[in-house]
């Protein structure tokens, strides 16, 4: 006999700020959606439909004092704002019994979000309830949801070490004919290149962006791909990332999403619409 009880899907709130750090915000947003939680996202003073920018903060190996020992500055370095971020909903209209935990972004936000009688009142509520409310997430969100599942992620670049930093950029749609392009964060790769072993890996996972059209140009980068669809293992590509399949020659029959003005490419790459 079938369950008559209906699952009732998980919901979160994603308490937000101006200037909060881009990907405390962006990664719990979009991480927890891919795992079918349903999130929120509200502001004090703004309703469903507002935006609120965020700012990209990034070490530059300045130090600040805590008590007797010196630690790195983790926000009071790059404070630029950055991408604008969608709201869902108005605070003042969050139902705390939809909801099954509370996100905190971290950033200069947090600060005048504690002065807020109504931000300080729906965190009490929660934390009474028992109800989980989580802080600081700060790593690009593939790199992090992957590590949440259990799985081990290598970051990688053409001709970079383990240790060394790639740059990335935050896109926006501003009102233009296409997207504006700002400095975001500073990757650091935790292995090297030329160390990679296609054999020990069960997925590659392709980020899109301006970087695509150069690494579909080179060659230990085309060999690497090759690699894994010949053992037939997934392949993950994202955005512009298909230019790099295409360049391959690995799309012919196969069905993929891309950014719309890479689609001629992957259609001459024989993908199927």
């Amino acid at each position: 006999m079938a369950d008559s009880k209906v699952q009732r899907r998980v919901c979160v709130v994603l308490l937000c700020g101006g200037y909060l750090e881009d990907y405390e915000v962006m990664v719990p947003f979009q991480a927890l959606q891919a795992h079918s939680v349903s999130v929120d996202a509200v502001c004090p003073g703004k309703k469903a439909g507002d935006v609120r920018r965020t700012a990209v903060h990034q070490s530059s190996g300045h130090q600040t004092k805590v008590g007797a020992r010196l630690v790195a500055s983790r926000f009071h370095l790059l404070g630029v704002p950055w991408s604008q971020f969608l709201f869902d909903c108005n605070v003042s209209e969050v139902e705390f019994n939809k909801y099954g935990g509370l996100v905190i972004p971290g950033g200069r936000a947090s600060k005048d979000l504690s002065m807020d009688p109504s931000v300080l009142d729906l965190v009490c509520k929660f934390s009474n309830a028992g109800k989980p409310i989580a802080l600081d997430y700060e790593v690009t969100v593939p790199f992090q949801s992957f590590q949440g599942l259990g799985c081990h992620v290598d970051t990688v670049c053409p001709k970079k070490k383990s240790g060394e930093t790639c740059p990335t950029a935050i896109h926006d749609f501003e009102g233009d004919q296409t997207y504006s392009e700002k400095p975001g964060h500073q990757v650091t790769l935790n292995a090297s290149f030329e160390d990679i072993d296609a054999s020990s890996y069960d997925a590659p996972v392709i980020p899109g962006v301006r970087a695509a059209e150069y690494l579909a140009l080179t060659e230990a980068v085309i060999a690497l791909v090759w690699e894994f669809m010949d053992t037939e293992k997934p392949v993950a590509s994202i955005c512009h990332g298909q230019q790099i399949l295409s360049a391959a020659d690995v799309l012919k029959g196969k069905k993929c999403t891309a950014y719309p003005v890479v689609n001629l490419r992957v259609v001459l790459g024989g993908a199927r619409g």
